[in-house]
């Protein structure tokens, strides 16, 4: 009868282990390679915490990485900057010098279409660490339907792949949160379920504590297998549009001035301050747990004609690659760019809208151009723009250059 395997490492039987690996004059077990599996993956995460440590962008670098995707938004981009780079810094000392660092949250303030869920995402690639998105109105307090609070964390927990530490250090975009303002005294006398309720329970994970979380689903299942999340070093990007804020606050003032061009200066220049947030429905200890407000403005139209050719992954590049597949070159007049962001602005969607109005125009071309061998390239006129059903400029690969209807 065969001598029964040993462990070389831990020096367990073949019966007292679920399995033992075999080379000619070594052994080990499932236990030891579980062991130095976790001994491996500790180390790779030092490593990388230190790399992140000597590599961590310097605000002036964050703000060129956000250059090339997002146009405009300045003053925002360096407000940004200057809080990403604080945070992760904080991360690798919480404690410096006897000197407690605490987390500063973030609020981006602006118009729909302006940027604010673009700038959150590229923070997170930036830093090269998951990043999840919650719609705050989805939230309800807890004993109601909805989401719970701690979804969002879920959300955050999926896109680490279920790395617990990775998680701890991502970045999370809480969108709409203007609509969880509290109700004034004169709304329904019914329970404030997505309102005030909600910013009590995100002022936990905002602060920074140790949150069960459903690994899947919602705590509403008690059966759901839970995990322990510390959310101290996560960073919280809060976004909201907070309509009717500036004219609001600017009541007095702006009846004296009009609703001429110094009106519009005024507005445009007007700062968002706390004072201003608590007005609006925002409770004072939430406000408290994101002191970093970056204010982002209007988009102009010629910043809007930048956002659909200049970004790296410009909606015009794009539509040109998909065309290029084909073996056409798409080219666009640049007053059919005006025309298109001139249409974004009279929706008042921002640049969020530029999509949709875009495939609203190319959807003829889309349709009819890949059956024409020979069609070498498209040019898209202003005159296509203001109607889809307006011939485009064909240009033939015989040299013959003919204006035919999509």
């Amino acid at each position: 009868m065969s001598q029964e395997k040993v462990c070389s490492f831990c020096g367990r039987k073949q019966s007292e282990v679920k399995k033992m690996f075999s080379s000619e004059k070594t052994n080990i077990c499932n236990e030891c390679v579980s062991t130095c599996s976790s001994i491996l993956q500790k180390e790779v995460r030092y490593e990388q915490q230190t790399n992140m440590q000597e590599q961590l962008p310097k605000p002036e670098k964050i703000v060129s990485y956000l250059d090339k995707h997002i146009i405009g938004q300045e003053e925002a981009k360096k407000v940004l900057a200057v809080a990403l780079y604080n945070h992760y810094k904080r991360i690798e000392n919480p404690v410096y010098n006897s000197v407690e660092l605490e987390k500063s949250n973030i609020l981006l303030l602006g118009p729909t279409g302006s940027g604010k869920t673009l700038l959150a995402k590229s923070l997170a690639k930036i830093m090269n660490v998951p990043f999840a998105v919650a719609d705050a109105t989805a939230l309800t307090e807890a004993g109601y339907v909805g989401e719970d609070v701690e979804s969002i964390l879920s959300r955050l927990l999926a896109a680490a792949n279920y790395d617990i530490e990775l998680a701890q250090r991502g970045i999370v975009y809480i969108d709409e949160i203007d609509k969880i303002a509290r109700k004034s005294e004169s709304s329904t006398m019914g329970r404030d379920v997505s309102g005030e309720g909600v910013q009590q329970g995100l002022l936990k994970i905002l602060e920074g504590s140790e949150v069960y979380v459903p690994v899947k689903g919602s705590r509403k299942n008690s059966t759901t297998e839970t995990v322990l999340i510390d959310t101290s070093h996560i960073l919280f990007v809060c976004g909201g549009a907070f309509v009717g804020l500036v004219p609001d606050v600017h009541t007095k003032k702006t009846n004296k001035v009009g609703f001429g061009s110094v009106q519009k200066a005024a507005m445009k220049e007007f700062k968002v301050d706390q004072k201003a947030l608590v007005h609006y429905g925002i409770i004072p200890e939430f406000i408290g747990r994101i002191p970093v407000i970056a204010q982002l403005r209007e988009l102009t139209k010629d910043q809007m004609v930048q956002i659909l050719q200049e970004p790296d992954n410009a909606l015009i590049k794009q539509f040109q690659a998909l065309f290029e597949m084909d073996g056409i070159t798409l080219n666009f007049e640049e007053k059919a760019l005006e025309a298109i962001a001139q249409k974004a602005i009279d929706k008042g969607v921002g640049a969020r809208g530029l999509r949709g109005i875009i495939e609203e125009v190319m959807l003829p071309l889309q349709y009819s151009c890949p059956s024409q061998e020979s069609l070498e390239s498209v040019t898209i006129t202003e005159a296509v723009v203001e109607d889809p059903a307006t011939p485009a400029i064909f240009t033939y690969k015989k040299e013959e250059e003919n204006t035919a209807e999509a």
